[in-house]
């Protein structure tokens, strides 16, 4: 009986605008479309881009590197800045050799590792990136609405509301996403470009200050004599206290994952973009050239001038320390100037958050078929990290220090595995010195990553949440579309085509066949098993299909089949696929289309247990296949009229 279809509401239609078929590729957000080949964007405009992340983390860096540090912020601080030059910096050049199309250090270590345990790693290091981005959105609101509250024209009527605030800012940046975002990079370029003079005046009058008072040099000096004695005491609890300082190392992997926008040389190709590897060289250098100066010159300047309980939660200096010295040596009309400046970058820096977050999950979870069917549509998942990014802010009280742990762990993870990525190309490559260089450079990722995990715990609980909730959400998608059609396309060869024309002139009759021993006898025994068990005349013809399961892990690729004949009679058709079952249904009906006949298909059937053989056909492709083929046809094809015929004996 025939089915009437309503059509989709309208809030269905515009939730889920833009959905497309994922056997077509990787849906991408609107907010983020790549560049044309050849075009884009000069790399200091695109920098930009990436300094809304990175460079917005002045709002906050030196008053958590005051709170972690105290009067060493400086000198731990130079630890940072040199870990950056000397080891983020190599590491990501590296990354942007080996990755030139924005895929990051997560696409080099997934070609590393194949089959199940490749997928795992990846949903792992996806649930870290997605703690970075996460942690990203709401710190950023956090230290947005702190800079609001604080502020002195603003600070009677709004305080006590910072948790209201930082969820109104959070809903913000979902409902414009939810209208649809374009990612503006002259809009990046203004709002950098404004902070980052704003900053230059803030840093220049507390150097003036800092030097025309004496005083507080000497003060300062003679303070850290005595708490520490010497000067290699210093740097060895400099060396210990700066993994807390690890939010001055964001931004990288954005670096990278921007790269389609750089705009490199006219006759750059998408095999190698030569021009573009070059200038997002110069924009990352660029980028922590500029971040580093900023880190020690703030870092001195807040240490020296501000006072050390200002610092501490409830103090003016909290989450605000550039601020609080632009009102109190420039003036409040400044003051309030920076601090728009600033909750502009900060609100900005979310947003590319969000638009990472977008581009990330569509870029790995469709193609391994572990994304609910609504996760292909940008507004769903718009919603879907909103809420999330409510239930953090939630959790950690919209406090600027208590993310401070989750981000950097985010961070750090990513980095070293980028740090781990790059040391193995090096290897492979045979590079010696680079291998043993970025090798010495993981290790201090690693031993960063571990203190700030040991010391701050709460952003791997982040993590290891959202991995959980990511391979749970993914494994329950691939398990709810294990029977979906995901074949993106199907090729026959000169001789593979000549056996479909030819049998089409009678009825296509096709024997599943397993490609282990392909002797004579096999194929003979076959036939006449096929023969017997279906009571099919000797004059019918037969043509054999046997499927070699590659990676069965993958979920969805194109489909070569080839056509040969073995023992001077016997036609056989090859093809490797994921799945026995996908891989034969998809034959099936391309075959249908090719030819406009239906074709059938004989199975013989599997022995054992019907569960245990459906775990085999969902981890390894294989399984109880005859069934399974006929339920990847039912879905594909609803009209039972038109459908092959599969028939098992």
């Amino acid at each position: 009986m025939a089915t009437t279809e309503h059509p989709p509401s309208r809030l269905r239609s515009w939730m889920l605008e833009g959905l497309s078929d994922m056997g077509k590729g990787v849906q991408q957000a609107p907010h983020a479309q790549p560049e044309p080949p050849h075009k884009g964007q000069r790399w200091w405009r695109v920098m930009c881009l990436t300094g809304v992340d990175y460079f917005s983390t002045l709002g906050y860096q030196p008053g958590i590197a005051a709170l972690a540090a105290g009067l060493l912020s400086p000198v731990a601080t130079l630890v940072l800045v040199l870990v950056t030059l000397a080891g983020a910096l190599p590491v990501y050049r590296r990354v942007a050799e080996e990755s030139p199309h924005g895929e990051g250090s997560i696409a080099m270590l997934e070609r590393l590792l194949s089959f199940w345990q490749g997928k795992l790693f990846v949903l792992t290091l996806l649930g870290f990136a997605a703690t970075d981005f996460l942690i990203t959105i709401t710190l950023s609101a956090a230290d947005a609405s702190t800079h609001l509250v604080e502020n002195p024209h603003l600070t009677a009527a709004l305080h006590n509301h910072q948790m209201l605030i930082t969820l109104f800012l959070v809903a913000l940046l979902g409902a414009v996403f939810l209208k649809g975002f374009l990612e503006a990079i002259g809009v990046a370029v203004a709002l950098v470009g404004i902070y980052l003079g704003l900053n230059v005046i803030v840093v220049a009058v507390g150097l003036w200050h800092v030097l025309t008072a004496e005083h507080l040099v000497t003060d300062w000096t003679a303070a850290l004599t005595a708490q520490h004695g010497s000067v290699f005491a210093m740097i060895g609890v400099a060396l210990l206290v700066f993994p807390k300082l690890a939010l001055g190392l964001s931004g990288f992997e954005t670096g990278v994952a921007v790269m389609p926008h750089v705009k490199g040389n006219p006759d750059d190709t998408e095999e190698r973009p030569t021009g573009r590897i070059r200038d997002t060289k110069k924009l990352l250098t660029t980028a922590a050239l500029i971040m580093s100066g900023f880190l020690i010159t703030t870092s001195f300047i807040t240490t020296l001038l501000i006072p050390a309980p200002e610092f501490q939660p409830g103090g003016k200096a909290n989450g605000r320390a550039l601020a609080y010295l632009a009102h109190h040596y420039i003036g409040n009309t400044f003051g309030t100037v920076y601090d728009i400046s600033t909750i502009a970058i900060l609100w900005f820096a979310g947003a590319s958050a969000m638009a990472g977050l977008l581009n990330l999950m569509p870029r790995y979870l469709p193609r391994y078929g572990m994304a609910p069917h609504w996760a292909r549509a940008v507004r769903p998942m718009v919603i879907v990290f909103t809420l999330i990014g409510f239930l953090v802010t939630w959790i950690f009280d919209a406090n600027v220090d208590k993310q401070g742990g989750a981000y950097a762990t985010g961070v750090l993870v990513l980095i070293s595995s980028a740090a781990i990525a790059v040391t193995i190309a090096s290897r492979k490559a045979g590079q010696h010195k680079w291998t043993v260089a970025f090798a010495v450079i993981s290790a201090v990722f690693l031993y960063t990553t571990v203190v700030n995990v040991i010391e701050r715990p709460d952003g791997v609980k982040i993590g290891a949440c959202f991995i959980a909730g990511i391979i749970l959400v993914s494994l329950l998608s691939r398990l709810a579309r294990a029977f979906e059609l995901r074949v993106t396309s199907v090729t026959l060869d000169a001789m593979a085509e000549r056996f479909v024309r030819d049998i089409a002139s009678r009825k296509i009759r096709f024997i599943a066949n397993e490609p282990d021993r392909r002797d004579k006898a096999k194929y003979r025994d076959k036939i006449e098993q096929i023969r017997k068990d279906n009571d099919v005349p000797e004059s019918e013809d037969f043509v054999f299909v046997e499927v070699t399961v590659t990676d069965p892990s993958e979920f969805e690729a194109g489909l070569n089949v080839r056509g040969e004949v073995l023992h001077d009679r016997y036609r056989v058709l090859t093809l490797e696929s994921s799945s026995i079952p996908n891989g034969l249904a998809a034959l099936l009906l391309h075959v249908r289309e090719m030819t406009g006949h239906i074709p059938h298909i004989y199975f013989e059937w599997t022995e054992g247990s019907p569960f245990a053989n459906f775990l085999r056909f969902f981890l390894f492709g294989q399984g109880e296949v005859a069934p399974v083929t006929r339920e990847v046809l039912r879905e594909a094809e609803p009209d039972p009229a038109k459908r092959p015929r599969v028939h098992t004996g």
